[in-house]
């Protein structure tokens, strides 16, 4: 099987291949220009593995959460591959690419957590299975770092992602294992293949057009300073 990946949704921009057994892969932290660093990325995994979109099984996307922007680059880049080489799609989500990490590394429970800015995490928890390949125990969820809650009676969590080296509580959590390098850990597209391809021998592929980003927040625009001006607000009593 051949599966592309590609991610935009964080401060991370990845892009790779997976091939048979084999994995080429490129990862940049670039701050901006995600679009067209990922166009690149793509070109280069391809041309490295001389093979071209045509002569994919599929394409696998990080879909969020993560920063609005990054996120719809990486939908409507990943639509915009998919349409016009006639490939399914397989949407997977920072959360589960960041816990694939871990798992690879041996856990077999995880917390994952991103920096979400305005003071919150986006999370959720996940659990290794026979296969090795993460899956959710937990809805993602988006808020402050003291209402991330673990699922009771399972086990100690490994903790991982930059909501960690933002809000160091968290490491603190009662149930939660953490190393200090697992802080620096963002999504990579190939964990992202990884999973896409899984679900795609699955039949878990769907049409491009049915690719949806996932926000978790309902106003993804809302600034800090919006926010507390909507708390101060006094509550209208019900009728």
């Amino acid at each position: 099987m051949r599966i592309l990946a590609i991610d935009t949704a964080t401060e991370a921009c990845s892009a790779a291949l997976l091939s048979g057994g084999e994995m080429i892969g490129r990862y940049a932290e670039p701050g901006k220009s995600h679009a067209q660093l990922i166009l690149s990325m793509v070109e280069a995994v391809l041309a490295e593995a001389e093979v071209t979109l045509s002569m994919l099984d599929g394409l696998a996307v990080s879909i969020g959460p993560g920063a609005f922007t990054g996120v719809r680059i990486s939908v409507a880049v990943a639509q915009g591959l998919a349409f016009g080489a006639d490939l399914r799609v397989v949407p997977v989500t920072t959360l589960e690419a960041l816990a694939l990490q871990a798992v690879q590394h041996g856990a077999a429970l995880v917390l994952s957590c991103l920096d979400a800015r305005m003071r919150e995490v986006y999370w959720g928890c996940f659990a290794a299975d026979e296969a090795r390949v993460a899956v959710a125990r937990s809805e993602p969820r988006v808020g402050a770092p003291d209402s991330v809650v673990l699922p009771g009676g399972a086990g100690r969590y490994r903790g991982i992602g930059r909501g960690f080296a933002a809000y160091p509580s968290l490491a603190s959590l009662p149930g939660v294992d953490f190393k200090s390098g697992d802080g620096r850990a963002l999504p990579n597209a190939r964990e992202i293949a990884r999973l896409g391809a899984v679900r795609l021998a699955a039949g878990e592929g769907v049409d491009p057009a049915l690719l949806r980003p996932l926000y978790l927040r309902d106003n993804v625009a809302l600034t800090e300073a919006q926010r507390a001006l909507d708390k101060a607000k006094p509550k209208a009593n019900a009728e």
